[in-house]
């Protein structure tokens, strides 16, 4: 059954965007040249071998070619108040979606066939409604040089990696952060948070088979186990050795995180037609990088 969904006309970015988000992006615009710099190597390139690709060992989605999918992402964009990028499919055995747009000229989103064989369709918008918040919030800069210096870090000498590794660091903790705001842009557009939230429990340990046996109360439960081991300095290190190096928060978190918002009064004020001036504030109170 569908929802009658909310329109967010002119939403903006900083009106849903995660508090450790922004404060991790404005972190990184305190390089100075940084932004300019990857936009301007890049870009075009950047775009152009993307595109090119796309169209050779893709499907592009559109009204005559998996219109269902079309259909997903044009209510997603209307919802959250954003031009519709390009929709490719691409045949991978890994679950896995992800976007680019460096100069937003041809901005476009990538999902794989595993990862659509596992979700039901409101996930799967939430799936694209959540590559959608990376377009919203302009992520895509920070992201693409995120992923350059994890390859750079492995082929420089060694004080070009101690460098990269660096940069690579605090570019790895503001894609954490990042996440939490493309997760909160895929329940704004569907507004469902169960389904956003199932979504990261099929990631987590879900096959298509497994996926109608998994009990998400039960996932977002385990949440609770995981903050327990913070109750001494030895688990809390643990917790930021294992988190360290990921690009994503851990998955009982991020849907806990979702479950807490959608009960929170600044998602409600969004979906009332309210619009803050200023980020809301997490519920969340600590945080730990995922």
């Amino acid at each position: 059954m569908t929802i009658e969904k909310t329109l967010l006309l002119g939403l903006r970015a900083d009106q849903f965007r995660h508090p450790l988000d922004l404060a991790a992006t404005r972190s990184l615009q305190q390089l100075p040249g940084l932004d300019l710099a990857v936009r301007s190597l890049l870009g075009s390139v950047g775009e152009q071998f993307f595109y090119l690709n796309n169209i050779a060992a893709s499907v592009r989605v559109g009204e005559q070619q998996l219109p269902h999918l079309h259909n997903l992402l044009l209510e997603a964009c209307q919802v959250l108040d954003l031009e519709p990028p390009q929709l490719y499919v691409q045949q991978n055995p890994v679950p896995n979606a992800y976007t680019f747009a460096m100069r937003g000229r041809q901005p476009f989103i990538v999902l794989h066939t595993s990862l659509i064989e596992l979700l039901t369709p409101a996930e799967i918008q939430a799936v694209i409604a959540h590559e959608l918040g990376h377009l919203k919030c302009e992520h895509s800069v920070y992201l693409t040089l995120a992923n350059l210096l994890v390859l750079a870090s492995n082929l420089l000498p060694n004080w070009g990696a101690v460098l990269a590794r660096s940069l690579q660091e605090q570019l790895l903790q503001w894609l954490r952060c990042a996440e939490l705001s493309c997760d909160r842009a895929a329940l704004l557009a569907t507004q469902e948070p169960r389904a956003v939230m199932s979504v990261l429990m099929k990631l987590a340990g879900g096959s298509p088979s497994l996926a109608p046996q998994l009990n998400l109360d039960a996932f977002i439960a385990q949440a609770r186990d995981y903050d327990a081991i913070d109750t001494s300095e030895l688990g809390a290190l643990l917790k930021t050795v294992q988190t360290a190096q990921l690009t994503h928060p851990l998955p009982v978190l991020r849907a806990r995180e979702i479950d807490r918002w959608a009960g929170s009064p600044a998602y409600q004020h969004l979906l009332a037609g309210e619009r803050p001036t200023d980020t809301a504030q997490t519920t969340l109170g600590r945080w730990h990088n995922w």
